[in-house]
């Protein structure tokens, strides 16, 4: 298949229109194969005419699966695990001691795909039961594809995706073979739950999550974009919670809400909470005007 140039780009203004996500020059090789299997789904021969069927808004419901078809949903279990040691060897210890008296955790997976990162986090607390009996633990996972969340609330995933990052004992621990796949066991699908949420928006609990997971989720957006993704992740945190990042993602001439917890490099906190924060995450705004 071939796509013409005005195509692409009413395309990539589609994405960005639903999600605020880009889909630069050097992406949108991805088209194709990306929207290869809808076409065959849907009949239509061309990429230019599924264009012209998007322009005539014959097929509302097509726009969203376009969209969808279109997303990086690339996840797996404990995806580069150093970043999931780190919240198990400081966040979580230093958490259990401030929260020893209400006993409760609120942790929030935004852009969590199809559920892999919020099952892992919810296998960091089950394989230590002593330390967390009698605690409630809620982790939300969010992300802008309802198709995505669909699949993340059933917990379901193919025997290649359930091996992804997962060792035969964990796999046959948490997860139960059927005929659709292998399940999350209740045990982990308790203590979490999913929903539609689009990263600009406002945030769902704003100032209730002691830890906020965002990773490779801003590598997409444009720099006006990631300047409200960080407000909207800003204002979720708890004064003494953190932030996670992928590993190409930093807060330095993004925002200056946040900076690096120079105690844990990796995660981030809000400037002004009395903790060891470096502060030289403040926008320059010659950096931030060029990304």
């Amino acid at each position: 298949m071939q796509i013409s140039d005005s195509s692409s780009r009413i395309l990539a203004g589609l994405l960005e229109a639903r999600t605020g996500q880009q889909l630069t020059m050097s992406r949108r090789w991805r088209i194709e194969t990306a929207l290869s299997s809808l076409l065959r789904e849907r009949g239509i021969a061309t990429l230019d005419e599924l264009i012209t069927i998007l322009v005539m808004g014959r097929e509302p419901s097509l726009s969203q699966q376009v969209v969808e078809a279109l997303l990086n949903n690339e996840t797996y279990f404990f995806r580069d695990r150093a970043p999931f040691d780190l919240l198990q060897r400081y966040a979580l210890p230093e958490l259990a001691k401030r929260r020893e008296k209400e006993r409760r955790l609120k942790i929030w997976s935004a852009g969590c795909s199809t559920g892999q990162e919020v099952y892992s986090l919810a296998m960091l607390f089950a394989e230590e039961p002593d330390k967390w009996t009698g605690w409630t633990v809620d982790v939300l996972g969010t992300d802008v594809s309802s198709s995505c969340v669909d699949r993340a609330r059933n917990g379901t995933y193919t025997q290649f995706e359930v091996q992804r990052g997962l060792g035969i004992n964990q796999m046959i621990k948490w997860f139960e073979e059927s005929a659709d796949g292998w399940r999350a066991v209740e045990r982990l699908r308790k203590p979490v739950r999913f929903q539609v949420h689009n990263l600009l928006e406002p945030v769902p609990h704003p100032g209730g999550f002691d830890i906020v997971l965002c990773r490779n989720v801003l590598l997409y957006l444009s720099p006006d974009k990631k300047t409200v993704a960080f407000e909207r992740l800003a204002s979720a945190m708890a004064e003494d919670g953190w932030l996670m990042l992928g590993a190409g993602e930093t807060v330095i001439g993004q925002t200056g809400k946040l900076g690096a917890d120079i105690n844990a490099r990796g995660l981030y906190r809000l400037i002004g909470d009395g903790s060891s924060v470096e502060k030289r995450g403040g926008p320059d705004r010659r950096t931030a005007a060029g990304g």
